[in-house]
């Protein structure tokens, strides 16, 4: 399985002939499940005061022919990418997860940082889906700072969770290199933990490059149940990409301790 760390801008066309090739590149290095970053379609929002310089990123229904287009593409891949959601006259961030059979399951981002909310819909649920490598559910961004979400998906049925994001920089305290700013450790740090704590196999893409004022942390990376970092990209462009059976290992991690059966929901309050 592979993360995917690389930039997607507004122009559609580029957009889509990157995602093409990444899939490609994955094909040749026989990968089953590929994981691109949050707003892979149009890349995503920069901030709001830059919005009359970056626009907003184009909207496609969840019906949109790319989409099926995309699916095809990806075979018999399993492959997650980011788009914004038209739906009425709402839009959300949102992710798909395609293989050549169709989409296997959707996800629109719950929890969104200060701003977003003027661009995007909240979405309201978490679910875990089916698929040829396991059960999996995804989180987008902002959402795995809470641990509820993975616990959910996890509480679900997941032993896999991709989580799509397009995670900056800090904006108030920027650090002369990325690997040393706060929000790089905080973006490392909630990738292990939410694999560790429900033990399940975690696959985090993001995006690297810029958008207006942000600048993106690349990091992408496959972690263990067990917390531990199979593969990674640093913030450099590029795949990590990790060679395990999803059902082995979280067995595995699980075969003593449990953390989903040995819970004591009654005391927590």
């Amino acid at each position: 399985m592979a993360a995917v760390a690389a930039h997607f801008g507004r122009d559609l066309a580029q957009c889509l002939t990157r995602i093409g090739s990444i899939i490609e590149a994955a094909r040749s290095r026989e990968v089953d499940v590929l994981v691109f970053p949050d707003a892979t379609i149009g890349g995503y929002l920069g901030t709001f005061a830059d919005a009359d310089r970056t626009g907003l990123p184009p909207a496609l229904p969840a019906d949109d022919p790319e989409l099926a287009r995309l699916a095809a593409t990806a075979g018999n891949m399993v492959v997650c990418l980011g788009y914004r959601e038209a739906d009425g006259e709402g839009h959300y961030n949102s992710a798909v997860c395609l293989t050549g059979d169709g989409v296997l399951g959707r996800h629109r981002k719950v929890h969104q940082p200060v701003g977003e909310g003027r661009a995007y819909r909240a979405g309201s649920s978490f679910a875990a889906f089916d698929t040829p490598v396991g059960r999996m559910g995804m989180l987008i961004d902002y959402d795995k700072t809470f641990p509820e979400a993975a616990r959910t998906l996890a509480g679900d049925g997941a032993q896999l969770v991709a989580c799509l994001s397009a995670w900056p920089a800090s904006l108030t305290n920027r650090a002369p290199r990325l690997v040393q700013d706060r929000q790089s450790r905080l973006f490392d740090l909630y990738d292990c933990a939410r694999a560790a704590e429900n033990q399940v196999v975690w696959v985090s893409a993001n995006q690297t490059g810029s958008m207006g004022r942000l600048r993106f942390l690349g990091q992408a990376k496959v972690v263990g149940p067990g917390g531990d970092v199979l593969a990674r990209t640093w913030a450099k462009a590029g795949l990590a990409v990790a060679d395990l059976d999803v059902g082995t290992e979280v067995g595995r991690a699980r075969a003593v301790l449990s953390h989903l059966t040995e819970r004591r929901p009654e005391a927590y309050r």
